[in-house]
């Protein structure tokens, strides 16, 4: 899990694998693992190299209604979390957006505790702080939702889609999902190939890097994205990537508007990526899908396939609901 003040990322210690195929950067040893992995998850791999083992976890998604008032004392259980389910709960009522003075009031709280709480939960992407000041329901939360619909795993709703678009452009697609300041691969499907490229899935990777991730960071507005600036230094990985915050919010709007965002070459030299969101019922991000490729190999037109990817998925979520 990502520490709740988004870490500084130095970029990987070049390690030669046996199985990663020359290329200008060579990417860690799949050895390392997708839990010990903080930086860069591609890896140049050739038809019969191992398969890395996947790290999967099912996150639950909470969910309840109860006190309206947040508990004055513990009670046998946290106060803080007592309060912070209060906080929570009077989101929910008033729709998933709320003021501060909306949600002190209906809880009980000081608005100054309550400020408190809602800034700490902020900084672990439970909570969301838009440019009008109104709070929502993090990015963290919407991703442990995701892992779910119902009694159905997305991954398991995305996975034929997945297999559909592997073999349409016989490049590696992933499906991600957003802990905090980072994108974490979940799921992917490999082209049978004597080279690919293979994000080890449990790995992670900063947003500003990957095509996915930027497009979650546009999804949050520009006060979001200079909020994640702030936090994290904008560290390069590649002489390509995005280390200037008004650079990060113009391309990173701009492939929002246009539906879909490129990686190109920012978090590994010779790796490019095309990413788009795939949405809940309600419009909300839930995850990434993305096609992953060697960049010489890469091609804009798939576009519109990834978009049609994303549609079916969406329409898989949405009759699962």
């Amino acid at each position: 899990m990502s520490p709740p003040n988004a870490p500084q990322f130095p970029p990987p210690d070049p390690v030669r694998s046996p199985n990663t195929v020359d290329s200008p950067n060579p990417a860690r040893s799949q050895e390392r693992g997708a839990n010990s992995y903080r930086g860069q998850s591609t890896t140049l791999v050739t038809k019969h190299a191992a398969e890395d083992s996947q790290a999967n976890a099912d996150l639950p998604a909470s969910s309840g209604r109860g006190k309206t008032q947040a508990p004055a004392t513990g009670g046998g259980g946290i106060q803080v979390i007592d309060r912070l389910v209060a906080l929570l709960e009077a989101l929910a009522r008033n729709g998933g957006e709320a003021s501060l003075k909306v949600l002190a009031a209906e809880t009980g709280l000081h608005p100054s505790t309550a400020f408190r709480i809602l800034a700490s939960a902020a900084e672990n992407g439970l909570i969301e702080r838009g440019d009008g000041g109104l709070y929502g329901f993090g990015a963290r939360l919407t991703a442990w939702a995701a892992l779910r619909q119902g009694e159905t795993d997305i991954r398991d709703l995305a996975r034929p889609v997945m297999e559909w678009l592997r073999d349409q452009v016989e490049e590696t697609i992933n499906l991600t999902l957003r802990e905090g300041d980072e994108v974490i691969y979940v799921e992917r499907a490999t082209p049978h190939r004597m080279m690919r490229v293979e994000q080890v899935i449990g790995s992670r990777a900063p947003l500003h890097v990957t095509a996915v991730g930027k497009l979650l960071l546009a999804s949050g507005g520009e006060a979001a994205v200079r909020d994640y600036a702030a936090r994290t230094g904008l560290p390069a990985y590649t002489e390509h990537t995005l280390t200037r915050v008004g650079d990060l919010w113009r391309q990173a709007s701009q492939a929002l508007t246009a539906g879909y965002a490129f990686d190109n070459e920012e978090a590994e030299i010779g790796v490019g990526c095309i990413g788009v969101l795939i949405r809940d019922p309600a419009g909300n991000p839930l995850a990434g899908l993305s096609i992953s490729a060697p960049r010489e190999r890469r091609r804009d037109e798939w576009t519109d396939l990834i978009q049609e990817a994303a549609r079916r998925i969406e329409e898989r979520l949405a009759r699962a609901h």
